[in-house]
Protein backbone atom coordinates (compact mmCIF):
# COMPACT_ATOMS: atom_id res chain seq x y z
CA UNK A 1 0.00 0.00 0.00
CA UNK A 2 1.16 3.10 -0.79
CA UNK A 3 2.25 5.88 2.18
CA UNK A 4 0.47 9.03 1.56
CA UNK A 5 0.09 10.19 5.15
CA UNK A 6 0.27 13.90 4.12
CA UNK A 7 -0.17 16.27 1.40
CA UNK A 8 3.21 16.70 0.11
CA UNK A 9 3.36 12.65 -0.18
CA UNK A 10 -0.07 12.65 -1.75
CA UNK A 11 1.89 15.31 -4.16
CA UNK A 12 5.13 13.10 -4.85
CA UNK A 13 2.75 10.04 -6.17
CA UNK A 14 0.78 12.36 -8.72
CA UNK A 15 3.98 13.22 -9.84
CA UNK A 16 5.54 9.95 -10.02
CA UNK A 17 2.13 8.61 -12.12
CA UNK A 18 2.71 11.62 -13.90
CA UNK A 19 6.02 10.71 -15.06
CA UNK A 20 5.39 7.34 -15.77
CA UNK A 21 2.95 8.67 -18.97
CA UNK A 22 5.32 7.70 -21.54
CA UNK A 23 6.98 4.47 -20.68
CA UNK A 24 2.91 3.53 -19.82
CA UNK A 25 1.99 4.55 -23.46
CA UNK A 26 5.23 2.07 -24.33
CA UNK A 27 4.07 -1.02 -22.37
CA UNK A 28 0.78 -0.61 -23.87
CA UNK A 29 2.14 -0.15 -27.89
CA UNK A 30 -0.04 3.16 -27.88
CA UNK A 31 -2.62 0.89 -28.40
CA UNK A 32 -6.22 0.44 -26.68
CA UNK A 33 -6.66 -1.87 -24.03
CA UNK A 34 -9.70 -4.15 -23.43
CA UNK A 35 -10.94 -6.42 -20.94
CA UNK A 36 -13.45 -8.44 -20.36
CA UNK A 37 -15.06 -9.33 -16.72
CA UNK A 38 -16.47 -12.57 -16.47
CA UNK A 39 -17.52 -14.60 -13.19
CA UNK A 40 -16.95 -13.59 -9.35
CA UNK A 41 -14.25 -14.00 -7.00
CA UNK A 42 -13.43 -13.55 -3.26
CA UNK A 43 -10.46 -11.46 -2.23
CA UNK A 44 -9.61 -13.68 0.88
CA UNK A 45 -12.29 -15.53 3.40
CA UNK A 46 -14.53 -17.76 2.41
CA UNK A 47 -18.47 -17.46 0.64
CA UNK A 48 -20.16 -18.09 4.13
CA UNK A 49 -17.86 -14.92 5.59
CA UNK A 50 -16.69 -12.49 2.45
CA UNK A 51 -15.35 -9.25 3.11
CA UNK A 52 -14.82 -8.22 -0.05
CA UNK A 53 -16.22 -9.99 -4.22
CA UNK A 54 -14.49 -8.90 -7.31
CA UNK A 55 -15.21 -9.75 -10.87
CA UNK A 56 -12.33 -11.19 -12.28
CA UNK A 57 -11.13 -9.60 -15.84
CA UNK A 58 -8.90 -10.36 -18.30
CA UNK A 59 -6.93 -8.59 -20.92
CA UNK A 60 -8.62 -9.71 -24.40
CA UNK A 61 -5.82 -9.58 -26.62
CA UNK A 62 -3.86 -11.83 -23.42
CA UNK A 63 -0.72 -9.78 -24.13
CA UNK A 64 0.02 -8.54 -20.86
CA UNK A 65 0.36 -4.98 -22.18
CA UNK A 66 -1.99 -4.29 -19.33
CA UNK A 67 -0.16 -5.98 -16.64
CA UNK A 68 3.32 -4.62 -17.94
CA UNK A 69 1.78 -1.03 -17.50
CA UNK A 70 0.73 -1.57 -14.37
CA UNK A 71 4.31 -2.92 -12.90
CA UNK A 72 6.03 0.39 -14.56
CA UNK A 73 3.62 2.10 -12.53
CA UNK A 74 4.03 0.01 -9.23
CA UNK A 75 8.01 0.09 -9.79
CA UNK A 76 8.00 3.87 -10.17
CA UNK A 77 5.91 4.06 -6.36
CA UNK A 78 8.75 1.87 -4.78
CA UNK A 79 11.24 3.99 -6.49
CA UNK A 80 10.08 7.07 -5.32
CA UNK A 81 10.02 5.01 -1.54
CA UNK A 82 6.17 5.66 -1.34
CA UNK A 83 5.42 1.85 -0.86
CA UNK A 84 5.34 0.33 2.11
CA UNK A 85 8.53 -1.97 2.63
CA UNK A 86 6.81 -5.72 3.06
CA UNK A 87 4.48 -4.36 0.32
CA UNK A 88 7.70 -3.70 -1.64
CA UNK A 89 9.16 -7.11 -1.61
CA UNK A 90 6.48 -8.38 -2.57
CA UNK A 91 5.77 -9.84 -6.16
CA UNK A 92 3.05 -8.46 -8.47
CA UNK A 93 0.88 -11.67 -8.90
CA UNK A 94 -1.80 -11.75 -11.28
CA UNK A 95 -3.25 -14.98 -12.78
CA UNK A 96 -4.39 -14.20 -16.35
CA UNK A 97 -7.96 -13.64 -15.48
CA UNK A 98 -7.32 -11.79 -12.60
CA UNK A 99 -5.87 -8.64 -14.83
CA UNK A 100 -8.60 -6.46 -13.75
CA UNK A 101 -8.02 -2.56 -14.09
CA UNK A 102 -10.99 -0.04 -13.82
CA UNK A 103 -8.39 1.66 -11.59
CA UNK A 104 -5.40 1.22 -9.55
CA UNK A 105 -5.29 0.01 -6.66
CA UNK A 106 -2.12 -1.43 -4.37
CA UNK A 107 -3.64 -3.31 -1.33
CA UNK A 108 -1.44 -5.74 0.76
CA UNK A 109 -4.39 -7.97 2.24
CA UNK A 110 -2.55 -10.94 0.43
CA UNK A 111 1.29 -10.00 0.87
CA UNK A 112 0.91 -8.78 -2.77
CA UNK A 113 -0.40 -6.13 -5.86
CA UNK A 114 -3.60 -7.02 -6.73
CA UNK A 115 -5.20 -5.26 -9.24
CA UNK A 116 -8.66 -5.48 -8.98
CA UNK A 117 -12.86 -4.05 -9.30
CA UNK A 118 -14.89 -4.48 -6.40
CA UNK A 119 -17.98 -5.45 -6.92
CA UNK A 120 -19.12 -5.43 -3.13
CA UNK A 121 -17.43 -4.61 -0.14
CA UNK A 122 -18.29 -5.30 3.49
CA UNK A 123 -16.60 -1.96 4.61
CA UNK A 124 -19.36 -0.27 3.18
CA UNK A 125 -21.96 -1.89 5.59
CA UNK A 126 -23.16 -0.79 8.84
CA UNK A 127 -20.69 -1.74 11.85
CA UNK A 128 -21.57 -5.15 13.81
CA UNK A 129 -21.48 -4.29 17.69
CA UNK A 130 -17.78 -4.16 18.33
CA UNK A 131 -17.14 -1.57 16.04
CA UNK A 132 -16.24 -3.95 12.80
CA UNK A 133 -17.06 -4.52 9.57
CA UNK A 134 -19.42 -7.43 9.08
CA UNK A 135 -18.57 -10.19 6.76
CA UNK A 136 -21.72 -11.83 4.50
CA UNK A 137 -22.62 -14.65 3.25
CA UNK A 138 -22.10 -14.21 -0.62
CA UNK A 139 -23.31 -17.94 -1.47
CA UNK A 140 -26.71 -16.79 -3.30
CA UNK A 141 -24.80 -14.02 -4.98
CA UNK A 142 -22.19 -16.72 -6.27
CA UNK A 143 -25.13 -19.08 -7.15
CA UNK A 144 -27.12 -16.53 -8.88
CA UNK A 145 -24.16 -14.39 -10.52
CA UNK A 146 -20.80 -16.59 -10.47
CA UNK A 147 -20.15 -17.29 -14.33
CA UNK A 148 -21.94 -13.99 -15.48
CA UNK A 149 -20.53 -12.35 -18.07
CA UNK A 150 -20.27 -8.64 -17.44
CA UNK A 151 -19.10 -7.45 -20.77
CA UNK A 152 -16.43 -5.79 -22.35
CA UNK A 153 -14.52 -2.24 -21.24
CA UNK A 154 -12.08 0.42 -22.41
CA UNK A 155 -9.57 1.29 -19.90
CA UNK A 156 -9.19 4.79 -20.55
CA UNK A 157 -7.08 6.07 -17.58
CA UNK A 158 -5.22 4.89 -14.71
CA UNK A 159 -6.13 6.79 -11.39
CA UNK A 160 -4.21 7.33 -8.38
CA UNK A 161 -7.83 7.34 -5.92
CA UNK A 162 -7.95 8.85 -2.53
CA UNK A 163 -9.09 6.17 0.54
CA UNK A 164 -11.83 7.80 2.93
CA UNK A 165 -12.56 10.50 0.44
CA UNK A 166 -15.23 10.85 -2.37
CA UNK A 167 -16.41 13.02 -5.41
CA UNK A 168 -19.88 14.26 -5.67
CA UNK A 169 -20.76 10.83 -7.90
CA UNK A 170 -19.77 9.06 -5.17
CA UNK A 171 -16.48 7.76 -6.26
CA UNK A 172 -12.73 7.89 -4.84
CA UNK A 173 -11.34 11.78 -5.35
CA UNK A 174 -8.92 11.50 -8.18
CA UNK A 175 -5.59 12.87 -7.17
CA UNK A 176 -4.11 12.33 -10.34
CA UNK A 177 -4.26 10.19 -13.48
CA UNK A 178 -2.11 9.35 -16.55
CA UNK A 179 -4.36 8.53 -19.70
CA UNK A 180 -4.06 5.41 -21.47
CA UNK A 181 -4.53 4.96 -25.66
CA UNK A 182 -8.23 5.29 -26.52
CA UNK A 183 -7.55 5.21 -30.32
CA UNK A 184 -5.33 2.78 -32.84
CA UNK A 185 -2.61 4.44 -33.94
CA UNK A 186 -1.62 4.13 -37.36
Amino acid sequence: MLKLWNQKRVDLAAQVLKSTSSRVLDALDNRPVFIRLKGLDLMRGSLAKARVVYAPAEEIDSENRLLHACKIMIDAFVEAGLVIVKDAKSELKVRPFDLLCFILLLISSLGMFQLHATVMNARHRKRGKKGRFSSFNARAIFEDFGSEEWGEYLIREAHLSQRFKYDENGYYHCCASIPFPENISS
